[in-house]
């Protein structure tokens, strides 16, 4: 049996904490001796505390002093915005932070995948902490990093569906300190896999080992709802279609086949798989091409009933042979490309993706920007486009909510507007990323918008910013009415809606204008969205009822904030 070590140091610690305690308690107590006893508990409480896991030094942002002090809310760039019909996107500039707290009140709990590529904290000028570079001098770098990590990864577990799932990609900078921290957010039983991408083919400049990969780690909501829910599917590129040669009546329903003998050896051996089967000249033959019944480890892959079915629908053939010395016929079984091995139409073909990418290498990320614009890239390492489609195709679902906000030079919205072109899904993205060096503007936006330009996606894109209204010292009626007057862009992305300029839609926020719509309904409209605290009349309710308009109230819960 195993000695606990640290459990008993630090058993003997609590019992030095409590003589401690007992000693003061006996003391005359004043301010003073409460405000030692209160110390001492803090300590014990973290003597007592966490084991086991990831431990590093919190770190407060500046952006963590900037929500204490104001709400994030979303503004309209209306001049950027694309109308190509599809679905509605969105693309988000600011501070991902405060653009994960907005999410939490129109998305929690209903984003499919996200997909971030954070900064790697190399120390080689790639990771801004509070404005300024954090190089490999920082002693507290990693501390840093993590802190910036867990705040945003822990609200993005909660955007996530039950069998919602994030990728994550990462070099060896980090990757275990990030496997540790999403063991503790996630929790370790929903780490699904470690991709291991090859993005390039070498590393010429290499003092020791040439390092040509970077992970991707992947990981569930709820591991077990993924697998029940049935959302992985199958990689259809892994098929050998040359493999399958012949045809016969069942073509049509059954599709193409190729032969695969019926034994094996080296399976688990038992008697009843091996027997013999009658050939068409009479002769039994055995498992390995024997004669009678010998254990030399071979067996059917079928049992007697199975082959009995197989023989009476076909999925069985007695084939010419000269390798029996006892027989002119072996045994074989036809593996079909429609159905299984029962007969029964295949659900999944292909096999399960790998977690091992070889292609694209990232080099092809630099050339597709270069192709939108004009031969230079304006990021660097971007991306490729076949990556992320790999990523996302390992999800069946075709009508899903994509999220990335660490966007970055766009590779994630280009990507689910190509997979929806190629396989007619109605998946839709929201991007985030903040506008150092005009990167959301010049380079995220101008690609999603040159690309559905380009290649005529069916795709709309609505600019939002992130704003702040000071709330510091204030009461709720000495701002609400500012707030207001942003509920109508958080209505529009939770709905994946558009109201401006859009005849079938509408929006009340306040009694008046709830009044002044009902005094001039659109002929076209089908729907109209309320404040949780506008009641309309008996007579307005009748209006809408007649004319066939849907009343949708909006969420109290965009009120929270207001409210305190």
């Amino acid at each position: 049996m195993s000695t606990n070590i640290s459990k008993e140091k630090r058993e003997r610690l609590v019992q030095k904490i409590n003589a401690i305690k007992t000693y003061i308690s006996s003391a005359v107590q004043d301010e003073n001796t409460a405000q030692l006893l209160t110390y001492i508990s803090d300590i014990e409480k973290d003597i007592k505390g966490k084991k086991y896991g990831l431990v590093f030094e919190e770190h407060r942002e500046g952006i963590d002093e900037v929500l204490a002090n104001n709400l994030p809310v979303l503004t309209e760039d209306t001049d950027l915005f694309i109308d190509n019909g599809g679905q509605m996107n969105f693309l988000i500039e600011g501070d991902n932070l405060a653009s994960l707290k907005l999410l939490e009140k129109t998305h929690k709990g209903r984003i499919d995948l996200i997909y971030i590529d954070p900064p790697y904290n190399t120390g080689n000028k790639d990771f801004v902490y509070d404005d300024r570079f954090v190089d490999s001098n920082d002693t507290f770098r990693h501390s840093k990093w993590l802190s910036f990590m867990e705040k945003r990864l822990q609200i993005a577990r909660s955007l996530l569906s039950e069998n919602g799932v994030i990728f994550i990609s990462i070099d060896d900078n980090e990757q275990s300190a990030l496997k540790m921290l999403c063991d503790s957010i996630f929790n370790e039983n929903n780490f699904i896999a470690k991709f291991d991408w090859r993005k390039k083919t070498g590393a010429n400049d290499a003092k020791d080992i040439a390092v040509v990969t970077e992970s991707i780690l992947l990981y569930g909501k709820n591991k077990t709802a993924c697998i029940e829910t049935n959302i992985w599917a199958r990689d259809i590129d892994s098929i050998d279609k040359g493999r399958y040669k012949y045809e016969d009546e069942f073509a049509d329903i059954r599709g193409k086949f190729y032969y695969d003998t019926l034994d094996r050896g080296g399976l688990q051996y038992s008697d009843s798989m091996n027997y013999g089967i009658t050939m068409p000249d009479g002769a039994l033959l055995f498992p390995n091409g024997r004669s009678k019944f010998v254990n030399d480890g071979w067996i059917w892959k079928w049992g007697k009933e199975k082959v009995r079915w197989g023989i009476e629908n076909k999925f069985i053939e007695f084939c010419k042979s000269k390798k029996n010395s006892h027989t002119a016929y072996t045994i074989k079984y036809k593996v079909y490309e429609n159905v299984d091995n029962d007969g029964n139409i295949r659900d999944k073909t292909g096999r399960a993706y790998m977690n091992l990418i070889t292609s694209p290498i990232n080099q092809q990320g630099n050339s597709e920007m270069k192709e939108l614009f004009d031969g230079k890239s304006p990021f660097s390492n971007p991306k490729p486009v076949g990556l992320l489609l790999y990523l996302i195709k390992t999800i069946k679902l075709k009508h899903t909510t994509i999220l990335d906000f660490f966007a970055g030079s766009g590779t994630t919205g280009h990507a689910v507007m190509k997979l929806n072109a190629e396989d007619g899904g109605s998946r839709k993205f929201i991007l985030c990323t903040n506008n150092e060096n005009n990167i959301c503007r010049d380079v995220t936006y101008e690609r999603i918008k040159r690309v559905i330009a380009k290649e005529d996606y069916k795709a709309s894109l609505k600019y939002f910013k992130v704003e702040y209204l000071p709330i510091s010292d204030k009461l709720y009626y000495e701002y609400a009415d500012e707030l207001l007057l942003h509920i109508r862009e958080l209505v529009e992305l939770e709905n994946g809606i558009n109201f401006n300029g859009n005849a079938e839609i509408a929006i009340v926020l306040t009694e008046k204008e709830l009044d002044d719509f009902t005094q001039n309904i659109p002929e076209t409209c089908k729907a109209i969205y309320v404040g949780h605290d506008v009641l309309p009349t008996e007579e307005q309710e009748k209006i809408f009822a007649k004319r066939k308009i849907k009343i949708k109230v909006i969420p109290e819960y965009y009120y929270r904030d207001l409210e305190g």
